[in-house]
């Protein structure tokens, strides 16, 4: 998947305002490829927009999301689209001091059984999947009538 994304596209996509996504490239947090003045998003740009999203409406603080960002970048060394791709879901849990990013239903049941204060758990792959499933259905929206689908109408007139 080469896409390119306009901002309009992100926000339509991920709901999120065009101010957030220049806060958050003025700040380190998502910062997609220019064209001239245009931020252009790529596929990988877009599934970190996702999650930060998915993470804001949490509650996670501007600070803490850059923790998560680096965090996921430290501990794979490649891009959040690259990490949630796979086959496995990838569950981000906190107890807003330690980040724990797991695969393994029975690791988050250990580390929620084990946890001294309550935790937050988001499903990165999920938020990813949805941004996804969005720009299928925009593109199956996009694509022109078969030819076969003009007959039926014309037929349908006479």
């Amino acid at each position: 998947m080469n896409q390119e994304f306009t901002s309009r596209d992100v926000v339509r996509l991920t709901r999120t305002t065009l101010r957030q996504l220049q806060w958050w490239d003025e700040r380190g947090i998502v910062s997609p490829a220019r064209q001239g003045r245009r931020r252009v998003y790529s596929m990988e740009d877009l599934s970190e927009v996702a999650v930060i999203c998915e993470l804001r409406d949490r509650g996670f603080s501007l600070q803490r999301m850059r923790k998560v960002v680096r965090f996921l970048h430290q501990e794979f060394g490649k891009r959040l689209a690259e990490i949630v791709s796979g086959t496995s879901d990838y569950h981000l849990l906190t107890d807003g001091r330690n980040l724990y990013l797991e695969t393994s239903a029975q690791q988050i049941v250990d580390i929620l059984k084990n946890a001294r204060q309550p935790m937050l758990a988001v499903c990165l792959s999920d938020a990813v999947r949805r941004v996804r499933a969005s720009i299928q259905n925009s593109k199956r929206k996009k694509q022109p009538a078969t030819s076969a689908g003009r007959i039926d109408r014309r037929k349908r007139a006479s």
